[in-house]
């Protein structure tokens, strides 16, 4: 009886410090997670706090922008959370979960090609920024590329549709749930990486023709001269977001090159680092970007930043 207790206690003692473990590994990715989606929230709420933020085009951009970033850091770290407590879903659970994290990730690469454009047109083009930025043609723009997302996950739902899951004797995964395991046909992953390689590229040649341009204009005389170069610095900016949002494509690839390699515990840690550098910091870019460098978005972001925390300092002597 006693030595049916202890094993009980020794079985239980590894449970509990298995679990711990696992909360361990989980921790950075989750402190990050949580500290993104603190100063995402607050940034949204800044640019909901005043008219002029609702009545220019580049402030409605990235309202989009941030929605969608927002949006994503917690369902993709939901994803962290399924595969370090190894929870094993269903392929239409699976498939539910890609549909919506594939959208969100699709958002942001779109928004930031709007966004440069919008910021060519500014420089480039001042005395029609005001006709061809306005509220209605930015949010056709935005509806448009909610639409072209939409329209890309519809594409490769279709094309899952040609794996034969009526012969499979549950419809269980066998591995845990991510955009690999999901890739069930050789037309999906062609699909995929023709996907990535156009936009990466189209995108790519948008910004880099935006910026040389405005660069070539910042050396003329009749214009500002501070305000090409914040828009060429913007655009320079944007160009790096890019290429980090497109560098989540290959997270996944990378982590599965590795495991063949690498024991469980080293690849955690570098799935940690690797998640933190493609997939969270381009969500959070947008903030740093517009929060630190618009002198407008900057004043009444500290306000509210400043108010929060007097908030809670006063609520914590009260009691």
């Amino acid at each position: 009886m006693s030595g049916l207790r202890s094993q009980s206690n020794h079985t239980s003692g590894l449970q509990y410090r298995t679990f711990l473990e696992l909360l361990l590994v989980s921790a950075p990715t989750t402190t990050a997670c949580c500290v993104f989606l603190f100063i995402n929230s607050i940034m949204i709420v800044t640019l909901t706090s005043k008219p002029v933020f609702r009545e220019h085009s580049c402030y409605i951009l990235l309202f989009n922008l941030l929605v969608s970033d927002t949006m994503h850091i917690p369902v993709s770290q939901l994803f962290i959370f399924l595969s370090i407590f190894r929870v094993i879903l269903t392929y239409p659970a699976c498939g539910f979960l890609i549909s919506i994290v594939g959208l969100l990730a699709r958002i942001s690469p779109f928004t930031v090609v709007l966004m440069a454009l919008e910021r060519y047109v500014a420089v480039c083009h001042p005395l029609r920024h005001a006709t061809i930025a306005t509220i209605r043609n930015t949010r056709m723009g935005i509806v448009m590329v909610w639409a072209f997302g939409l329209l890309i996950i519809l594409i490769n739902v279709l094309l899952l549709l040609d794996f034969p899951f009526s012969d499979l004797k549950t419809l269980l995964m066998n591995d845990f749930c991510s955009s690999l395991s999901m890739t069930l046909t050789h037309m999906s992953d062609l699909y995929n990486k023709v996907y990535s390689g156009v936009l990466f590229v189209s995108a790519a040649m948008v910004i880099i023709s935006s910026y040389v341009r405005v660069a070539v204009v910042a050396h003329s005389a009749s214009v500002d001269k501070a305000s090409a170069q914040k828009a060429r610095n913007t655009l320079l900016l944007h160009l790096i977001q890019l290429s980090l949002c497109l560098c989540e494509t290959l997270h996944d690839p990378l982590i599965t090159g590795i495991s063949k390699v690498l024991d469980r515990a080293t690849i955690m840690r570098i799935w940690n680092v690797f998640y933190i550098l493609m997939v969270l910091v381009p969500r959070f870019l947008s903030s740093l970007i517009y929060g630190l460098r618009d002198k407008t978005i900057r004043t009444v972001l500290i306000y509210h930043i400043c108010c929060r925390l007097t908030l809670r300092t006063n609520v914590k002597l009260e009691h």
